[in-house]
């Protein structure tokens, strides 16, 4: 299996104990009650604290190295920009007058507890929803472009996670041949896309809106985990929202844009990128695996990805992504 990139840490969370997560959050003032919760992360780790005479607090620490201090910041003020003008997102706390904190080697942000379900995205009503809150946040998303966060295109979700995964010899021999051909063959492709959608607008972008990241409430959607926020083309936040055939994955879109349109125009030729930009998530799923094999949570989390099935699976996904990009079932759908 893969070794970590050079300078990276295997095990960057060896040292994050209990006692030293309580210790953290009191050294911004946080009154914590001992109570300990962890929940569901594998990039960074996110623990809820229990707090003496208030509600629990959600404390993220950071992976180091994977995002600069700038870059952190940066997606901060976003949020905060979107909660300021009303949009559900879970934001930050300001907390000693800082959203970012520095406790010894750590890096960690406090979260207010959010809690709601999954969304119905079957249903008309919901995708509306959504695409209008959507809209809202790249309304405002628009407004500038991240200095330096990176952007969403063909050479950081597709040549690079190529270049990864072909130095790391995680593929088995066997099959790497047919691997390195595929991979060059829908890189090809994706390339193709971004030409016919001409020159895509850059915005900033929640960057992995799928349904895990939208929680669902009496009072309608709330957005959670910025963490992948970055530059990108608008549709990046509307294709993960789809599931299903080719003709429900166009009545789904139908809804969320006419919802979405209500705030910010979209432009139909962004329609070429949406098997583009699930083609890069391919490769860029199967490039962050292999860097983070090290990491001990990730062997036991996809023990799949040892077996040499889960590259014969991502041969043929390509290949059948190859196909369907050169005929843009939804350009022809929707368009």
């Amino acid at each position: 299996m893969p070794t970590p990139p050079s300078g990276d840490d295997p095990t960057p969370y060896a040292s994050l104990t209990p006692e030293r997560i309580l210790d953290a959050a009191e050294s911004v003032g946080i009154d914590c009650d001992g109570g300990l919760l962890a929940l569901n992360s594998f990039e960074n780790r996110v623990w809820q604290i229990g707090v003496h005479d208030g509600p629990p607090v959600i404390a993220k620490f950071y992976r180091a190295r994977r995002w600069s201090d700038d870059e952190i910041l940066e997606e901060h003020r976003f949020t905060r920009d979107l909660a300021e003008d009303e949009i559900p997102v879970v934001a930050p706390q300001l907390v000693a007058g800082a959203t970012l904190h520095h406790w010894q080697d750590l890096r960690f942000a406090l979260f207010p507890r959010r809690g709601g379900r999954a969304p119905e995205l079957e249903d008309p009503a919901v995708l509306g929803w959504t695409g209008r809150f959507l809209g809202r946040i790249h309304r405002i998303g628009a407004r500038a472009r991240f200095a330096h966060r990176p952007t969403l295109d063909a050479n950081s979700f597709g040549r690079e996670p190529i270049d990864t995964i072909l130095a790391s010899g995680v593929v088995p021999p066997e099959l790497l041949p047919a691997w390195r051909t595929i991979a060059g063959q829908a890189l090809e492709a994706i390339e193709a896309c971004y030409r016919r959608a001409g020159e895509p607008a850059r915005l900033r972008l929640h960057g992995d809106c799928h349904a895990g990241n939208l929680l669902w409430t009496p009072d309608g959607p709330h957005f959670v985990d910025f963490d992948d926020a970055r530059n990108g083309p608008a549709v990046q936040d509307l294709w993960m929202l789809l599931s299903g055939d080719e003709d429900s994955m166009a009545r789904q879109f139908d809804h969320v844009v006419e919802g979405y349109q209500t705030f910010m125009a979209f432009d139909p030729r962004e329609l070429h990128l949406i098997e583009a930009l699930r083609t890069l998530r391919l490769l860029h799923f199967a490039a962050w695996l292999t860097r983070r094999w090290a990491d001990p949570a990730f062997p036991p989390a996809f023990p799949w990805f040892a077996d040499g099935r889960y590259w014969q699976d991502h041969v043929l996904a390509l290949r059948e992504q190859v196909a369907v990009m050169s005929e843009s079932p939804l350009v022809r759908l929707c368009g």
